[in-house]
């Protein structure tokens, strides 16, 4: 089969196009025959070997954390799926990913995929949404009536977060620019901040009891905006590379968000897809020969929204 792989750390330019032995699922996993993946902005981080310490890995590597496909050979013991199920699901860090014609996937770690939109776009679905719905009510334990800030809402992330946040009844204010304020509108937000042109602290008129930071801002920029959150309220920061700040004093907890896979939390959202309660939008769809120059617009800071990598 054919997989796209890195046998050294580097530039994009070490992604190239291998042939590869198919792979055969051990007990407890399934193959899956991938449908899409879809690249997340950790890839071009783990392919630069800027992760090593906290995700070692054998080269070389497959990238690719999220999968949706097609079941088509199964493992001693699974019985929880068949042959033909369409499913979707966050891999390990550190294994071999699904930008492949095939992936082996332990059965437990599967979701079944949505059913109201193309298999390969439901790739967008679970690490962002994941860290949306952890963010909010594992971290944060949002609530109705409450106020919260999504600083880079119109990232992945934060478009999941915007939904769901509305969903649970919470007054969502929400940081975009220019070009996507409209669609951070159209998924829910209550007021819209243009980052390009405000000053974030001086825009928020009253406390917000939840801050949610996705957006790649300075350690100063992130400290400052511990002012705009209400006595006992929560900051959750998903920027591996600062702490998230806190304020002892008066109760303002900072907590550092770390992904993780949960395939009951995963069902969960693609049956919000399938009710019409969670869009999953798609800027672009590209074949797997063309992720080096995926990740080349990445590190130059050109993509606009999420992209979904085919093994076409």
């Amino acid at each position: 089969m054919k997989a796209i792989r890195f046998h050294e750390y580097g530039g994009p330019g070490v992604l190239r196009l291998d042939e590869v032995d198919l792979p055969t699922p051990d007990a407890g996993q399934v193959r899956v025959r991938v449908a899409a993946t879809s690249f997340n902005g950790v890839d071009g981080n783990i392919r630069a070997g800027r992760m090593q310490g906290p995700m070692p890995m054998d080269l070389p590597h497959v990238p690719g954390l999220d999968v949706a496909g097609v079941v088509d050979a199964l493992g001693e013991g699974v019985d929880t799926l068949r042959a033909g199920d369409a499913v979707i699901g966050f891999l390990p860090f550190g294994d071999d990913g699904a930008t492949a014609e095939y992936v082996v996937v332990a059965a437990d770690g599967l979701a079944p995929a949505p059913t109201t939109i193309p298999l390969g776009d439901a790739a967008a679905l679970p690490v962002v949404g994941l860290t949306a719905w952890q963010a909010l009510f594992e971290h944060a334990d949002l609530r109705a009536g409450q106020r919260i800030l999504v600083n880079g809402a119109s990232g992945a992330v934060g478009g999941y977060a915007v939904q769901l946040a509305k969903a649970a009844g919470a007054h969502v204010i929400a940081t975009a620019g220019p070009r996507t304020r409209g669609r951070v509108e159209k998924q829910g937000a209550d007021v819209v901040i243009d980052h390009t042109a405000e000053d974030l602290p001086a825009a928020i008129h009253e406390p917000v009891d939840v801050l949610l930071n996705l957006a790649p801002i300075t350690p100063e920029q992130l400290t400052a905006l511990v002012a705009v959150v209400a006595d006992g309220g929560v900051i959750v920061n998903t920027t591996v590379w600062m702490p998230a700040p806190s304020d002892e004093a008066r109760g303002v907890r900072g907590i550092d968000l770390f992904v993780r896979s949960d395939a009951t939390q995963l069902a969960g959202l693609a049956e919000r897809v399938d009710r019409g309660e969670l869009t999953v939008d798609i800027a672009e769809r590209v074949p797997m020969t063309d992720l080096a120059s995926v990740h080349a617009r990445a590190e130059r800071g050109a993509l606009d929204g999420k992209v979904i990598v085919l093994p076409a």
